[in-house]
């Protein structure tokens, strides 16, 4: 164990660095999280270097032309020219920085366990430069436990030590994209760190960075806030989609239950049904915790009956789409064209990330339908985990005669862009699943609610 006068200097001079805005921090993973806490990070004053293994968006980044929403290309040049803010594929820098975020993916395996191989591998890369008086934190969403029982041993394998040489933080994310109420730094952040020191430094940076922190005693406590957020939304948006089956059976419109509902002033919050779940977080992070509590030896079923539920919505969309297609145009769906409305798992966005739709889309082409898309913001479908065979379709225009010649039209994903009344006029058929027409008050008895 290193002596106390080290200990003690090597954490106060950190600390000093950071109050003073000394400290250089990298944020590893330029996506939708790490891209705008890296500007946020450099608005703040502080001295930034983001590291990503795509060199596009290096280049993107040098260019000032920014390919997140929530990052506005003119505020994204301000920091590059201002030299708050670089980007580099070159991890070797990590050796300059005081503070290191990692914001990289944490996808489920093909078995639905957690896979933290681009954690593991980041902390691998920050192992090669790791040295005394540095911040390591992890803002990917995870299990209870992976600060310290998966970063720390690779970390430490450097013969430094958590606490002494180097300090450990976890600061789950909390991003919303399409969401312009909230920015990364408006949005309350929870933080802890692994042991006081850690904490204190934690605390004395992210003040720093965001309006508000939400200090919490340990990363397990952090990295469970997290998981009970997205799970607490898994399972009310699981338990509206099960009550649209059985009021549709029922003849009850489930959006009219909950449009009167939510008037109640107290005790009611409004979750809304849709074709599944989509996203990073909320389809993905409540395995998580399933995964992990099996070691505790602890069910978790409300949680798995939730994720079973919404997995099973597109499938309930299509045979809604073919008893339709059947009783409205005489046509089976193995020989009828299909246009989907919205690619992005919400409206408004880019993303596409777990998103409904695609699966959706290749429901449509198992059962031998003609299936399409269309969205606004994604021309083409890029490569994807899960749905490779996906790739290089391109978004259909939606014009009158490109979509009169479709049989049906599924809306999808509800963007503010799409012509509404264009496609009512236009479309012989439409499955609606998300009350998209009713809240625009077109009236149409082309429509099916899904």
């Amino acid at each position: 164990m290193l002596p106390v006068t080290t200990l003690t200097s090597t954490h106060t001079e950190l600390l000093a660095a950071i109050q003073s805005k000394r400290a250089k921090a990298g944020v590893i993973g330029l996506g939708y999280v790490g891209l705008p806490l890296a500007i946020s990070m450099a608005r703040a004053g502080f001295t930034v270097f983001g590291f990503d293994i795509d060199p596009e968006k290096i280049t993107m980044i040098e260019g000032h032309q920014s390919y997140i929403e929530a990052v506005p290309h003119a505020i994204l040049g301000e920091e590059v020219l201002a030299g708050r803010f670089s980007a580099t594929c070159d991890f070797s820098r990590l050796a300059e920085c005081d503070v290191i975020a990692i914001c990289v993916p944490t996808p489920l395996t093909r078995y639905r366990d957690p896979d933290l191989t681009y954690v593991e591998n980041t902390c691998r890369d920050i192992a090669k430069t790791l040295r005394p008086g540095q911040l390591i934190v992890l803002e990917s969403t995870t299990y209870p436990g992976t600060t310290d029982e998966i970063m720390r041993p690779i970390l430490e394998k450097t013969g430094l030590k958590s606490g002494q040489d180097f300090f450990l933080g976890y600061s789950p994310e909390r991003e919303d994209p399409g969401n312009r109420d909230f920015q990364t730094s408006t949005i309350p952040k929870v933080v802890a760190g692994d042991g006081d020191q850690a904490s204190e430094l934690m605390q004395a940076f992210y003040g720093q960075v965001v309006q508000t922190i939400v200090p919490v005693s340990g990363t397990r406590t952090a990295e469970a806030v997290k998981l009970t957020e997205n799970i607490f939304r898994a399972v009310n948006i699981a338990l509206v989609n099960e009550l649209k089956l059985v009021y549709d059976a029922m003849g009850i419109d489930v959006w009219e239950v909950i449009d009167a509902a939510k008037t109640k002033p107290f005790g009611y919050m409004p979750f809304y049904p849709g074709p599944g779940l989509g996203g990073h977080c909320i389809p993905i992070d409540p395995f998580y915790l399933t995964w992990k509590s099996r070691e505790f030896e602890q069910p978790t079923r409300f949680i798995e009956l939730a994720g079973e539920i919404n997995t099973a919505m597109p499938r309930h969309v299509v045979e809604k789409l073919a008893e339709a297609l059947d009783r409205r145009l005489g046509k089976a769906l193995s020989r009828s064209r299909v246009l989907i409305i919205g690619l992005a798992y919400k409206k408004n966005v880019p993303d596409i990330r777990e998103s409904p739709s695609l699966r959706l889309l290749e429901l449509l082409l198992e059962r031998g339908a003609d299936a399409a898309y269309h969205d606004p913001f994604i021309t083409e479908i890029p490569k994807t985990r899960e749905y490779g065979h996906l790739k290089g379709r391109h978004s259909e225009p939606l014009d009158p005669v490109t979509v009169a010649a479709f049989d049906a039209v599924v809306i999808a994903t509800d963007h503010d862009a799409i012509d509404y009344a264009g496609l009512e006029r236009d479309a012989p058929l439409i499955v609606d699943t998300r009350n998209v027409f009713a809240r625009r008050q077109i009236a149409s008895d082309k429509v099916v609610k899904a």
